[in-house]
Parts: structure tokens; C-alpha cells; sequence
């Protein structure tokens, strides 16, 4: 459980993920699907129940899988007044990162040409698409991404869809807006309501308009 205040943002969530495989959320807003992304990631202490990542229980074991765990969230975690090299090196020196790897991703996400201009001057897509590279950036064996695909047209979408989609090597937490994309792409899907489960089953036995009546 994790409330805010009084009033439970989750409540009653539970699911196991294998390895290697996605888990789709589904919900509309406020209910509850960044708030489990970011407790998972360790950034929220839950309030009740246990929560077990890669092995750890949290919040105690949370220094053990932090550097684990890639975050693409709202917030693009990246200073404005750095440029994207910068950010990423940075980024590279707290994960004990070679700056080749900095430099890789930069060329793959289409960047390479802005690379050192600030990123408060990026439109953004492009900030999207570097908060990508940040999170992908030690090559985390667990993957948090909210609504991924935010801000991206379909060419930009396409150059990082190796970085975070199915193929990415990598288990994956995802939320998503788009019932059919979503399910497409994941095991298991999870449907949330202000903050408690109201559909837990595998991704290929749900039809888009089971996932559309949560929003109704």
C-alpha cells in the first residue's frame, strides 16, 4: 500500500513478473500507475505490504538495485542547462560507465549533431528521446518506463524502440494509454482504478475493449 495522506494512491497490487518479460499498466489518470512505477523504482517508500525487486525486499534492500533499475518517467531527469553530452557523462561517471557508451547512444537516438548544445533547447521529442538514453545508460536489468512513447513521432519512436521496446534486453514495467499497442508488446497486463486492481491476467488473453472500459 502507499497513500497520500489519508487517501490511497495503491492499494491491494499485487503480481509477480518473470524475468525478461513486460508487464503492461493500463488506467486512467490517477489511478495509481506512476505512483507504482516510482515505488518500484525505489523513489516512494510503500506504507504497507512487501515489495520484492530483483531479489531485494524495499525499502530496506533498495541500495542493492538502484543502479539496476532504469526510470523513464514524467520528469526526463536531466539538467536544462547541460548539454546531452554532459548529461549523459554525467550520468556515466555516477555508473561507473565508459563515455563510449555515451557516445553510442547518442548516434543511435539521432542526437549525435545537437549533442553539446543545452537541452533547454531541445523541442520535446528530442528530450524524450535523451531521457531514454539516460535511462538505458548502465544497461539496467529492469526497466520502468511511463508512457515511453510520450512526445515521440513515429521516426523518433522507431529510433528508440530497440532501446526500450520489446526486444530491449531488459524486464519491463511500462504504463500505457494505448490498449492495443500496449497489449501487443507485453505478458501480463494490469488494470488499475484509483489505485486498486480490477484486471490481472496475461496480455494475450485481454481484448482492447476490456482495457477501454477502465477509462469509461
Amino acid at each position: 500500500m502507499r497513500r497520500y495522506g489519508e487517501r490511497p494512491a495503491l492499494d491491494g497490487v499485487s503480481f509477480t513478473l518473470a524475468p525478461g518479460s513486460t508487464l503492461v499498466v493500463f488506467g486512467p489518470n490517477g489511478s495509481g500507475k506512476s505512483t507504482l512505477l516510482r515505488v518500484l523504482a525505489t523513489l516512494l517508500r510503500p506504507h504497507a505490504g512487501t515489495v520484492r525487486v530483483l531479489g531485494q525486499t524495499l525499502p530496506e534492500g533498495g541500495w542493492a538495485i538502484r543502479g539496476r533499475v532504469g526510470l523513464l518517467g514524467h520528469d526526463p531527469l536531466l539538467y536544462r542547462d547541460l548539454s546531452a553530452r554532459e548529461n549523459l557523462r554525467f550520468h556515466a561517471r555516477l555508473h561507473r560507465v565508459g563515455f563510449e557508451r555515451v557516445e553510442a547512444l547518442l548516434e543511435r537516438v539521432g542526437l549525435a549533431l545537437r549533442a553539446d548544445d543545452k537541452v533547454h533547447t531541445y523541442s520535446r521529442g528530442m528530450v524524450q528521446r535523451l531521457a531514454v538514453c539516460r535511462a538505458v545508460l548502465h544497461e539496467p536489468e529492469l526497466l520502468l518506463l511511463d508512457e515511453p512513447r510520450a512526445n515521440l513521432d513515429p521516426a523518433a519512436a522507431e529510433l528508440v524502440e530497440a532501446l526500450i521496446g520489446a526486444d530491449a534486453r531488459a524486464t519491463r514495467v511500462l504504463t500505457s494509454h494505448d490498449p492495443a499497442g500496449g497489449l501487443a508488446e507485453a505478458d501480463l497486463a494490469l488494470g488499475l482504478r484509483a489505485g486498486r486492481p480490477v484486471l490481472l491476467a496475461p496480455a494475450a488473453d485481454i481484448g482492447p475493449d476490456e482495457i477501454g472500459a477502465l477509462y469509461r
